[in-house]
């Protein structure tokens, strides 16, 4: 058996369902799909395969490359950016969308802002679905894109020290991409107020793997030691009510003068969209790469779509 066979017809609900080799595999799938991207390479691989993208919740870059990528390769998409058009409405339950919406295409991509709806919806669907943000919860696809251009800007995910700033306690982006670097040799300094610092559940596992870390509030006490600067804004839309946002809202501006000691080689990366937490006159400098990281994620869909639906 292929050992991309091990991904055919499988669920993707969180980070934790793939081993360092299951995601190199996708890592190298997706670089075999730059050609494709880039039009030098025609993609067909995917020809009469459908993807159902099921948006409860507003997505700009996740649904669109997820769309890009399975026409990239020749295959056609159906579903809904706004549940206010489909069934939902009328008050069907998520497990009759995802049997319906399974029973007409080849894969599903989920969005939902009920933390665990991916699990629920892999009970219920006859077909591979992608978790593409469940509340704050899992993002897997946005960590295998982001680990995806770190390794394209730095040559290797391990032997980097990463720092993850903003909402690190609602931010589902930050919280896969922590589950994932901890299982390379990286170091991490969690940037954040104590009220958004990284959830303990999640800094007691990097304690039991033996993961080096620490907690700082401060982005110039760290910016000078950091290979990688991963940044979020602060989640409006995650928060229990207004005055807990607004207490911790425009806590972070990197701008020039943030990265005056930093490293010539820092990368910035932003899983976006962002608000002010990253000013556009950081930009045009080498060190912004968040447009880039977004372009990446076209190739790792791609890759996964082809490795979910059994095409070798």
């Amino acid at each position: 058996m292929s050992k991309d066979a091990v991904f055919e017809k499988k669920h993707v609900v969180s980070v934790r369902d793939f081993s360092t080799s299951d995601i190199e595999i996708v890592l190298d799938r997706a670089e075999e799909m730059l050609p494709i991207l880039g039009g030098k390479k025609e993609g067909n691989s995917l020809e009469g395969k459908i993807l159902a993208n099921l948006f409860f919740e507003p997505s700009t870059r996740t649904m669109l490359s997820f769309e890009a990528a399975m026409k990239r390769l020749s295959g056609q998409t159906i579903g809904f950016a706004n549940p206010e058009v489909s069934s939902v409405k009328k008050g069907e339950t998520l497990a009759d969308t995802i049997r319906v919406a399974s029973s007409y295409a080849d894969i599903v991509v989920l969005r939902h802002p009920q933390e665990g709806a991916a699990t629920l919806a892999s009970k219920f669907s006859t077909t591979p679905v992608i978790n593409a943000g469940d509340g704050a919860g899992q993002h897997p696809t946005q960590t295998l894109l982001d680990l995806f251009t770190i390794r394209k800007e730095r040559g290797d995910i391990s032997d980097n020290h990463i720092g993850i700033a903003g909402d690190l306690k609602y931010g589902r982006t930050v919280h896969s991409l922590t589950q994932a670097l901890a299982m390379y040799d990286t170091e991490l300094t969690f940037l954040a107020p104590s009220s958004l610092q990284m959830p303990r559940e999640i800094l007691r596992k990097l304690d039991e793997g033996g993961i080096q870390y620490w907690l700082k509030d401060d982005i110039g006490d760290a910016i000078s030691e950091l290979d990688v600067l991963y940044v979020t804004r602060i989640q409006r839309e995650r928060f229990p009510n207004e005055e807990e946002y607004l207490h911790v809202a425009s806590s972070y501006n990197i701008n020039l003068e943030t990265v005056e000691n930093a490293k010539e080689s820092l990368v910035i990366m932003h899983p976006l969209p962002r608000v002010d937490e990253i000013s556009p006159e950081v930009d045009n400098t080498d060190y912004a790469r968040y447009f880039e990281q977004a372009a990446n994620g076209i190739p790792i869909r791609m890759a996964l779509l082809e490795l979910l639906l059994g095409v070798n």
